[in-house]
């Protein structure tokens, strides 16, 4: 109970915690941000971490703290992190193949797996892209295309433009607007409002499909 209250802490308060780490540790914040969207990303098993609230924190904090946070190297390294990840992230389900399917662990559900497969089959290799910016679907689509064996110059093609577009939309909303007065005092309730239009795809998918169901049957 205590390790959820310590992730809720951090997920809602990301820009203080970011702040913290960008006044002690300087240049050195860029390692940490590029590990954090590296394994959100690239690793199935922490679809957990911070990903978009991250990233405008991130750009927040390159507003305020120039001398330590730069906004292009901000972009350029976390953008490298975000491209990097889901090609990690193709091989491993690449090289797993269909046996992932027969996976049911914690670190694996066996739901998440399917949700994002048939939000693929519906987008295509544009769902590379649009996942970006759905939480846990971000972090499973490249697997499943690894798992899928998707063309994989056609995957790099829209792994590309997913992370530029993911990282440069994210970062500059948080440095244009993460420092209004407004935004500072309630970014809990930002970060909710993020959570929140992140997931409306996901939901308008299992919307439609719960409505298609009886006409189906």
């Amino acid at each position: 109970m205590d390790a959820i209250k310590q992730f809720l802490d951090i997920f809602l308060k990301v820009n203080e915690h970011l702040e913290a780490l960008v006044t002690a540790w300087g240049p050195w914040t860029y390692v940490v941000l590029f590990a954090i969207i590296f394994c959100e990303t690239g690793l199935v098993v922490t679809p957990f971490l911070p990903g978009d609230s991250l990233l405008f924190a991130a750009g927040a904090m390159a507003a305020v703290y120039p001398q330590h946070v730069g906004l292009v190297p901000l972009l350029v390294i976390l953008t490298i992190a975000a491209i990097l990840g889901d090609t990690v992230n193709y091989a491993i389900g690449r090289w797993i193949g269909p046996r992932a399917f027969k996976i049911d662990k914690w670190f694996l559900k066996h739901e998440h797996l399917e949700r994002t497969q048939d939000f693929y089959g519906r987008h295509g290799g544009k769902t590379i892209v649009l996942a970006r910016f759905v939480p846990i679907v971000r972090t499973f689509a490249p697997f499943v295309a690894g798992v899928g064996r998707m063309h994989y110059p056609t995957f790099l093609f829209y792994n590309v433009v997913g992370g530029i577009a993911w990282v440069a939309i994210c970062t500059l909303a948080g440095f244009f607007f993460g420092n209004i007065p407004e935004v500072k005092k309630h970014f809990e309730l930002v970060v909710v409002g993020i959570v929140i239009v992140s997931v409306l795809p996901l939901a308008w998918e299992w919307w439609r499909a719960r409505a298609a169901r009886p006409r189906a049957e």
